[in-house]
């Protein structure tokens, strides 16, 4: 199916849905996960997958392996585990650098989100009394916010003054609008930190754009993959950007409070800011011999503070293995397709109780205004075995996952915020 099709009514049917389905040449990979089952018997309908991705069934063995050489040889595992412990970290290497179109050396799974985001900024962030304000977005996620507002703060800057929103009405904003406010601060101009796909309205970023307008302005200029990493085909070393942190617990199905990711592009790597530093960023060759002066690893590992979760780069590596096998853009060109059909059967159904905020530039988030609903419709869905996602005030969330969800599964949802929304019995077309 191609996105730039007109949506058919024809489409608007279980026989149609299953139809795609058996056409989809990615339908297999959904067995590779556990579909949860949250009430009764059916496997629910999950389009969560932007907050919370499913499990690999891989990832309870690839768990279990380590939990038994932890019992087997205890603290020698880091040398003799099936897959050693002191190297660990370097297995998932090459796949995120695959996913995120970046050198192995400018990749590195490490911490959790904000923590690299405070470790990115400290490096990246270096405020003068004329270039200091960041550019970020007018709806960032909380948590971007509070870590900018303390970065500006730790600089002794008010961040009422020093952190300057993107312009624009609504929660979408005008791409050209972004690359024209970037050259109105011009050289008061420190740093630009987006996201490249906004929580909230599910709007793309154009990465490479921005990117040249930073530059150009003599900004640094950093990224957000919260919503990108598994979700968006990157190429974050082309595209020249400075830095990048990421989560894995979402569209990378690593699990709850899973390992987190950063980049940073290779021309910083030997000559970059100050950085707060720790044992695991020395030096691999010289690291046991407990010297007293940091030798920083030259690539973005020098960034690295403590040794890594075993347990939680397992999981991790075992969904990881799955995108390897799938490809990235194989994957965006399923999820473009799923999210036309969910945005098709929502109009054609729904009709204006479903206003569409994520604009065609995207990834597989839809995020829905259903004015005069609040977080209650999650309660009725949830009784139905269906999941999405709410954001105050009216903001319904809904992603599509390539790797796990099916056109059928879009359909059956739509059903059912049908039946919920409009008091109708259950039934299908």
């Amino acid at each position: 199916m191609n996105a730039k099709l007109e949506f058919s009514p024809e489409l608007n049917s279980l026989k149609a849905a299953r139809g795609l389905d058996t056409r989809d040449e990615l339908r297999d990979f959904r067995s590779q996960f556990h579909l949860p089952v949250a009430r009764g018997s059916q496997k629910a309908l999950y389009f969560a997958g932007h907050s919370l991705g499913l499990m690999p069934k891989k990832a309870r063995s690839y768990i279990d392996t380590e939990l038994d050489d932890w019992a087997k040889f205890a603290v020698e595992g880091h040398f003799h585990a099936r897959h050693p412990w002191l190297p660990y970290h370097e297995e998932v290497t090459d796949s995120l650098s695959r996913l995120v179109g970046a050198n192995p050396a400018e990749v590195v799974a490490m911490n959790t989100l904000t923590v690299n985001l405070h470790l990115m900024m400290v490096s990246f962030y270096r405020p003068t009394k004329k270039r200091y304000k960041i550019l970020i977005e007018k709806n960032t996620f909380p948590s971007d916010k509070y870590a900018v507002d303390s970065q500006a703060r730790f600089h002794g800057l008010d961040p009422r003054d020093a952190i300057v929103e993107l312009k624009g009405e609504g929660l979408t904003i005008d791409a050209d609008s972004v690359l024209e406010q970037i050259r109105e601060l011009g050289d008061s101009l420190a740093l630009v930190m987006l996201g490249d796909c906004n929580y909230l309205s599910g709007q793309y970023f154009d990465i490479d754009r921005i990117v040249e307008a930073s530059h150009k302005t003599g900004a640094l200029c950093g990224f957000n993959l919260a919503h990108g990493a598994g979700n968006l085909k990157l190429s974050l070393h082309n595209s020249g950007v400075d830095f990048a942190v990421w989560c894995s617990y979402k569209y990378l199905n690593s699990g709850p409070g899973a390992i987190a990711g950063a980049f940073v592009h290779e021309r910083h790597h030997k000559k970059a800011g100050p950085r707060f530093e720790g044992w695991w960023g020395h030096d691999k060759k010289t690291r046991f011999q407990m010297g007293p002066h940091f030798q920083g690893i030259p690539t973005v590992e020098a960034w690295q503070l403590s040794n890594p979760p075993i347990f939680q780069l397992a999981a991790l590596r075992a969904s990881l293995e799955i995108f390897d096998s799938a490809k990235i853009s194989r994957l965006r060109k399923k999820g473009d397709a799923l999210t036309f059909y969910l945005e098709g059967l929502l109009r054609t159904t729904l009709g204006s109780q479903a206003e569409i905020v994520t604009p065609a530039a995207r990834g597989s988030m839809l995020c829905v205004r259903i004015r005069g609903q609040n977080k209650a419709i999650m309660k009725k869905l949830e009784a139905h075995n269906t999941f999405i996602d709410f954001r105050e005030p009216d903001i319904f969330r809904m992603t599509p996952a390539p790797l796990y969800n099916s056109y059928e599964d879009c359909f059956r949802l739509v059903q059912k915020l049908d039946e919920v929304l409009n008091h109708k019995g259950k039934g299908s077309k």
